[in-house]
């Protein structure tokens, strides 16, 4: 298996994570803390938007089963990339897209698909692409959030509607369901 690794800040990782962990090819998904400048922030500290930390995920993926280009279309699909600092009711900079990358050669293929989406947004799109910088894991209860706490309020009300668009629209990506 070649696996290879990008990181998304499409809003809150609870969202972005669920969304990831349904899709055929990704091998793991871990919620985090990227491109701040406070080493490892706790989440109270992100939440604050004084650490200039982005909430996001780290998507690890087969790439025999599923391209670069593909991740980042699902990216640009699930969350609004033309709202700056702000996905629904989650407000401040920690929520702001991004896609930050460890690998130089990603960044053509993140333009490419950036451009395409910025074309397709009427040119309003606020997606920051950077090299990923201090990154951190968040804490354990952040991980598979969705997965063990489906019925709680955030996640039965605005992480399930970002899943479910992404079965329906990616539905050649989607893994089987349970």
């Amino acid at each position: 298996m070649q696996t290879h690794t990008i990181t998304l800040g499409g809003g809150c990782f609870w969202c972005t994570e669920a969304v990831y962990e349904q899709v055929r090819g990704v091998v793991a998904v871990e919620s985090g803390y990227s491109n701040g400048h406070v080493n490892n922030p706790s989440y109270e500290q992100v939440c604050t938007g004084q650490t200039g930390h982005n909430e996001v995920v780290r998507v690890t993926f087969d790439t025999a089963e599923i391209s670069l280009r593909d991740v980042l279309e699902i990216f640009f699909v699930v969350h609004d990339a033309t709202s700056l600092n702000r996905q629904g009711n989650d407000v401040g900079t920690q929520y702001r897209s991004g896609i930050y990358f460890d690998d130089l050669a990603d960044e053509a293929v993140i333009r490419e698909v950036l451009a395409e989406a910025d074309a397709a947004a009427g040119g309003r799109v606020v997606t920051e692409v950077l090299p990923l910088d201090n990154y951190s894991k968040a804490e354990d209860y952040h991980q598979h959030y969705f997965a063990n706490h489906p019925g709680q309020g955030y996640c039965a009300f605005v992480v399930a509607p970002k899943v479910a668009k992404f079965r329906q629209t990616f539905a050649r990506l989607a893994r089987a369901s349970d």
